[in-house]
């Protein structure tokens, strides 16, 4: 059987609810799932829920973006309390830093003739969640700017294009202590998408990562493998998901797509009843 760790619901910038997750988890036979949103818990807890219901294992976890040196780098934190205060008071902090992204990309829009969207209809299309791009892209097709989610990335809100406004996140040392502190699992996210750093692995070990997300949608056959090997150089555990932001995204990935293995659910069983011993 697999299993899929890596899965974004509508807490951020996912079009499925966790409940609607869970339930399409079981449906094609998956044995685990973790539903890790950015930089936002209610997600989680409530795939933790439903799990319960259905018989199905949810692993707690979140994703954070990192700024390591020149480039972004992503931290997934599993088996996090969804209850700690102060994991509360950071992410609360970085989904704050997210709203003044949005609001600056709506005024770099108006500055270049579009003004059809506010930032309500933003908020509106987050429906709660934390604020992200597709929040925006999606403002933008309903006000009929732009036909579909790809063509308001390609038009106005990808890196290279005039709507785009970077984003201010905390290091990846801060994430990782912050996963650490609330009795989490942190892990390097998709190794593959780490522009200029071949040696990324290595470096996050020394920073404190315990573990590698080898398997995802975006790395071949040939990385997988290596990255496996890579992590088992260092101790590290090996994790893997579909990174899925459920359908009618900018990039649509199906829940249970990049092959993760039931074994990396079992390490992250074994690395938590060790922690607990």
């Amino acid at each position: 059987m697999a299993v899929d760790l890596h899965i974004h619901s509508t807490a951020s910038d996912g079009t499925l609810t966790p409940e609607a997750i869970v339930c399409e988890a079981q449906r094609i036979g998956l044995s685990g799932i973790a539903v890790a949103d950015h930089d936002a818990l209610e997600g989680s807890q409530e795939a933790v829920g439903q799990g319960e219901r259905l018989g199905l294992s949810v692993v707690p976890a979140v994703e954070i973006s990192t700024d390591y040196e020149d480039v972004e780098v992503h931290v997934l934190g599993y088996w996090i309390d969804p209850h700690d205060a102060q994991l509360g008071e950071r992410l609360r902090a970085i989904r704050d830093g997210r709203l003044l992204r949005a609001e600056r990309i709506i005024d770099r829009l108006r500055e270049i003739g579009v003004y059809q969207i506010t930032l309500d209809d933003v908020l509106r299309a987050a429906a709660g969640g934390s604020v992200g791009r597709p929040h925006v892209a999606t403002a933008l097709v309903r006000a009929g700017v732009c036909r579909n989610l790809q063509e308001a990335f390609r038009r106005y809100l990808g890196k290279d294009a005039p709507g785009y406004v970077p984003r201010v996140r905390p290091t990846t040392a801060e994430a990782i202590r912050t996963v650490k502190e609330a009795g989490g699992c942190p892990v390097l996210a998709h190794p593959g998408l780490v522009p200029r750093r071949p040696q990324i692995i290595e470096q996050m070990a020394d920073r404190g990562v315990e573990g590698v997300e080898a398997y995802h949608p975006k790395h071949d056959d040939r990385q997988v493998k290596t990255y496996i090997r890579r992590a088992a150089a260092r101790g590290l555990l090996v994790t893997g998901g579909s990174d899925s932001h459920g359908p009618g995204g900018s990039d649509p990935v199906a829940i249970g797509a990049g092959g993760a293995l039931d074994s990396c659910l079992e390490a992250l069983v074994e690395w938590r009843r060790n922690r607990s011993r």
